[in-house]
């Protein structure tokens, strides 16, 4: 099994945990996003709102863009708390992998019931 799916399946494990913990849905996107910094953090390396500069023929252009989490270095964590899925998200996490040269990605939707249909895997040539 690669790193990054020893890796994704602590996350994931550590998202299970928060929405149990905090109760499903109805919170803001912050307050999951930190409490699954908190678990992955007793295992894991975390970088939380990482900024990722936007760079057009050699030009630093624009706000920089903000990823939710990199774990270990390797894998981009998402993290949204919304009714609704988009497949936009997928495609924010794939740019974020292209930009970065890493792997894989997890977009993980806390507003959903049930966290296992809030969790979306995302790879950039893994």
């Amino acid at each position: 099994m690669k790193k990054e799916d020893l890796i994704s399946k602590n996350i994931i494990r550590c998202a299970i945990e928060v929405h149990k913990t905090l109760g499903g849905p109805g919170l803001l996107e912050s307050v999951y996003e930190e409490a699954l910094t908190w678990e992955l953090k007793q295992n894991h390396k975390v970088d939380r709102q990482v900024e990722l500069p936007i760079i057009y023929k050699g030009q630093n252009i624009g706000n920089p863009l903000r990823i939710d989490l990199i774990v270990d270095e390797s894998v981009i964590v998402e993290c949204k708390a919304i009714s609704e899925h988009h497949s936009i998200f997928e495609s924010q996490v794939l740019t974020y992998l292209r930009l970065t040269e890493l792997k894989l990605g997890l977009v993980l939707n806390f507003g959903q019931q049930y966290i296992k249909d809030g969790i979306h895997r995302v790879v950039n040539g893994l």
